[in-house]
């Protein structure tokens, strides 16, 4: 691979210009006025540079991004929203390698290099949604990593606990739950089946929690106490976690602290005006906060772009954020805090960190989150992709 030299940006966490020479897929050397004779200069003089975006919660196999527009159907409960992705897929062609990939083309040029995709598993569509990503991303430059998810539930949608043991058999990095108590009813086997599934594969958990109040935030301790007990820390993830944005103080210091010792991490979109976790208290305790998309443009809902600073300024927005030290933090859950949920290694802007690289013309973490600039060039692994 010829070498390649950025030239007098600004990389993110330093305190002034250098450059970044890389090789063989890798930041070899950050310094000023770095000398590299044959290299592809690329100069991004006053530019912020950022490590590529990490999306860390979105449903590639749910999205119609790509094709003609879809007005949406469903009503706003949960259930009605199940109900209308378990009515139209079939008719919409859900779900496509072509939309998961025209959407995965996306997020590359918004500067996402990894992903993390929650993919529908239940008898009805199989393992056909874990086969469309897997075709979809290996035709991208992103790196995707599966979440084999019972949309649908698991105790209560018999054959699914088979599937899921299946996807994650077959290479899928990740097993889900949804709402232990709100959707399967009976919260203490529903994680003790997810969490075994995990225990006996080497997976992760990702858990999609919308159950609100003191139910979610028992759900929450159950989640904690089986993390501890099997010894999963940095390999525990749950989303959404709307009882954690909606318990009094005394309760949220409490799971926060259990999160931090436990080694749980948080995920949230900030969608619509459903509550979202405390990010700058959970950050203040050390406890890793992601971020990504949810939905992109499916048959749960219209929204979404791809596009990762967006995600981030929601997030910061929702968060009512104003001071570019709390916007950071937004921007933080859309790059570190993301590959730190997914346990990506040598992520960041160091020497021996893949060269995984975004940089936007923005004077620092708090402009590029609010004004979420177009992307002046995009690395993976070296590669330029955009520029």
């Amino acid at each position: 691979m010829t070498d390649v030299l950025i030239r007098g940006g600004r990389p993110w966490g330093l305190a002034f210009p250098a450059d970044l020479l890389v090789r063989d897929g890798r930041i070899h050397q950050v310094g000023a006025s770095l000398h590299a004779p044959g290299a592809l200069v690329l100069d991004v003089t006053g530019q912020l540079v950022l490590p590529g975006l990490v999306d860390a919660h979105c449903h590639l196999d749910k999205t119609l991004y790509g094709g003609p527009w879809i007005p949406h159907s469903a009503d706003d409960s949960l259930a009605g929203r199940i109900a209308n992705d378990l009515g139209r897929r079939a008719e919409l062609g859900v779900p496509s390698a072509e939309r998961a990939g025209a959407l995965l083309a996306r997020m590359s040029e918004a500067g996402t290099t990894h992903v993390r995709t929650h993919t529908d598993i239940d008898p009805s569509v199989g393992l056909r949604g874990v086969e469309a990503v897997r075709e979809a991303a290996a035709r991208s430059p992103v790196d995707v990593r599966q979440v084999a998810f019972p949309q649908h539930g698991v105790l209560t949608n018999p054959g699914t606990a088979d599937l899921l043991a299946e996807a994650l058999r077959s290479g899928v990095e990740a097993v889900g739950g949804l709402d232990p108590a709100g959707v399967d009813r009976d919260p203490v086997r529903h994680l003790d089946l997810i969490f075994g599934l995990a225990d006996r594969f080497g997976a992760h958990i990702d858990i999609h929690l919308h159950d609100g109040g003191s139910l979610g935030g028992w759900e929450l301790e159950l989640i904690i106490e089986r993390t501890k007990a099997l010894g999963l820390g940095g390999r525990v993830t749950v989303s959404h976690a709307y009882a954690l944005g909606e318990l009094g103080d005394a309760a949220q210091d409490r799971l926060i602290q259990g999160f931090l010792d436990a080694g749980v991490a948080v995920a949230t979109a900030a969608v619509y005006s459903y509550p979202v976790p405390p990010v700058k208290k959970l950050r203040a305790a050390g406890v890793t906060v992601a971020c990504g998309h949810d939905g992109v443009r499916d048959l749960w809902g219209p929204y979404g772009s791809g596009d990762m600073l967006e995600r981030a300024m929601h997030l910061a927005y929702r968060s009512a954020f104003r001071r570019d030290e709390d916007i950071e933090l937004a921007l933080e859950a859309a790059t570190v805090g993301g590959a730190r949920a997914l346990g990506l290694p040598d992520y960041g802007l160091a020497p021996g960190d893949r060269a995984d690289l975004v940089v936007v013309p923005a004077s620092g973490p708090g402009e590029a989150v609010v004004v979420h600039p177009r992307r002046t060039l995009v690395m993976k692994d070296g590669v330029v992709l955009h520029n």
